[in-house]
């Protein structure tokens, strides 16, 4: 088997946000995750868990307290050359959550969508930057025109389209989706998804994807991750996390997903989990290999517990 190097790699990322002299929240604590050029990376959590916060740290915009993030080859954990910021702000880029609040109402969609090219001087005339934001604008699905209107004149959807647009300009090699579907109807989610599918094959670049919706990330995701509580519990490919569930939390996720089918969604019955009481240590536990890719973070004992129990959830 051909050894893959990874794209991004997170390794024991910590980060804390101390409150007061006595209090410190532990957002993120000893997340290990990686990567792959032109492969799609759900990470799933209940609200809370520390995923926007993993993504915030990945592209920079807060500083990690603890652990290493290395990109392409290059660590981006301390503080970064001129060389490697401008390596960062060009080949790393973020889709955000609310469509409204991360677009200017006082910009014209052209030098939203413009900005990232203006900073890094990333044309030679003004006609091929009017190239560039026209070509990227039809490829999500918008208009030419579109760019001398203002956000206030779009609907969500086209809001979002705009904010992937921004993204994508730039050509980046990973681009982070924080929740970018999750203000979006049911029917625009769908829309969003493909095209960004679309644009990956197209390009070859690759996705963190950062969501709520299980069945959304199933469709999307090659590899993913299940965070709680500022830890990744459990990883591994698509087929081992929705298959063979080992942790207890994963199980109550995907126990919680509606069935399409009446007769069936009848008869689901819903796990709970409750950390505080389930008698779990996050702290004292370690990710373990299931098989392949598939790792839980458990203690031995609870391991062997939840391994040889052999429960399968569809």
């Amino acid at each position: 088997m051909e050894e893959r190097t990874p794209l991004l790699k997170v390794e024991h990322l910590k980060q804390y946000f101390p409150i007061s002299k006595k209090f410190t929240v532990k957002a993120v604590d000893d997340v290990s995750f990686e990567i792959y050029p032109g492969e799609t990376y759900g990470l799933v959590g209940e609200s809370g868990s520390g995923k926007t916060t993993i993504g915030r740290s990945i592209i920079r915009l807060y500083d990690p307290t603890g652990g290493k993030i290395i990109f392409d080859g290059v660590d981006i954990t301390g503080k970064m050359t001129k060389q490697e910021n401008h390596m960062l702000r060009t080949e790393m880029q973020m889709i955000f959550q609310d469509p409204m609040a991360c677009l200017n109402p006082r910009q014209k969609v052209a030098d939203i969508i413009g900005q990232g090219l203006d900073i890094n001087h990333m044309y030679s005339s003004k006609e091929e930057r009017d190239e560039k934001i026209a070509r990227i604008l039809q490829k999500v699905g918008l208009a030419p025109e579109h760019a001398e209107r203002y956000p206030h004149q779009f609907s969500g959807g086209q809001r979002q389209r705009v904010g992937i647009a921004r993204a994508l300009v730039m050509n980046p090699k990973l681009i982070i989706a924080d929740e970018c579907i999750s203000a979006l109807d049911v029917s625009i989610q769908a829309q969003v998804v493909n095209l960004m599918k679309d644009i990956q094959q197209e390009t070859g670049s690759s996705y963190l994807f950062i969501a709520h919706d299980l069945s959304m990330v199933k469709y999307i995701s090659d590899r993913i991750g299940v965070l709680h509580l500022g830890h990744l519990v459990e990883t591994g490919t698509t087929d081992e996390i929705f298959s063979n569930p080992i942790h207890p939390y994963t199980q109550s996720l995907l126990s919680a997903i509606p069935h399409p089918n009446p007769a069936v969604e009848k008869k689901r019955v819903s796990m709970e989990y409750d950390y505080f009481t389930s008698g779990i240590n996050y702290l004292e536990g370690e990710l373990r290999t299931v098989e392949g890719t598939h790792k839980v973070l458990a203690t031995e004992e609870e391991f062997q517990k939840w391994t040889s129990e052999k429960k399968n959830y569809r």
